[in-house]
């Protein structure tokens, strides 16, 4: 096995790669698969992925979690490993319209949150004066929904001591958007993590289960 590390480019995966989710503590076993399937692999690595390529020509793409990976050195996978299973303080940020949920990680541990609930009307079918009174109406809720979802994470994400890694968010782009256009959280807005999670209603039992998605392993398989 070779691994080397490389400034350019690794060349992402084709469109027709394949895509698998495992979780972290999977990784090592998952490789040890691919080398008995297709031989002994080679590595190169930068901040955001390790690209592994096989004897028989396979190659995946994994995505770093929680970016940058040292990727200088030897033993690349190996230290891969490593970084993956790195407990971290993260802190969570789930937005939709008619709730929020805030909460910080140590490791997979939920050691404080905060979850509420808003209510914004549904759609209407009035028209005319009606429908821009109900608009206005509508945009007013959410507004109001969105400053208590920022109150929130003041009070929780910037809580003195906290030390957060990264800020990992999902629910409603748009609405997260707005509530970490909010000034107070303008130092939260650096740690904020590509991966966006899909999650329904932000209540307390889906924050908790959030570290299954910021914590798994994405891979790209080819062929």
């Amino acid at each position: 096995m070779t691994d080397p590390s490389s400034d350019q480019p690794l060349g992402g995966p084709p469109a027709t790669a394949r895509r698998v989710t495992i979780p972290a503590a999977r990784l090592a076993k998952w490789l040890d698969g691919f080398a008995d399937r297709h031989g002994p692999l080679d590595t190169e690595a930068q901040a955001e992925v390790v690209r592994v390529r096989a004897a028989d020509g396979s190659r995946a793409w994994i995505e770093v979690p929680f970016p940058p990976f040292d990727a200088g050195g030897p033993r690349v996978l190996t230290r891969l490993g490593q970084h993956v299973r790195e407990e971290r303080t993260v802190g969570v940020l789930l937005v939709r319209r008619g709730g929020y949920a805030a909460g910080i990680f140590e490791g997979t541990r939920l050691v404080s949150s905060k979850v509420g609930s808003s209510y914004v009307q549904g759609a209407t079918k009035a028209g005319g004066w009606s429908q821009q009174r109900f608009a206005r109406r509508r945009a007013n809720q959410a507004s109001a929904a969105f400053g208590e979802a920022a109150d929130v994470a003041a009070r929780i994400l910037l809580a003195e001591g906290a030390g957060l890694v990264t800020l990992v968010t999902g629910g409603d782009r748009a609405a997260v958007r707005t509530v970490l256009a909010d000034t107070r959280l303008a130092p939260l807005r650096g740690l904020v993590a590509k991966r966006f999670l899909a999650v329904g209603d932000p209540r307390l039992v889906v924050l908790k289960a959030t570290p299954e998605q910021f914590t798994a392993i994405h891979i790209s398989l080819d062929p």
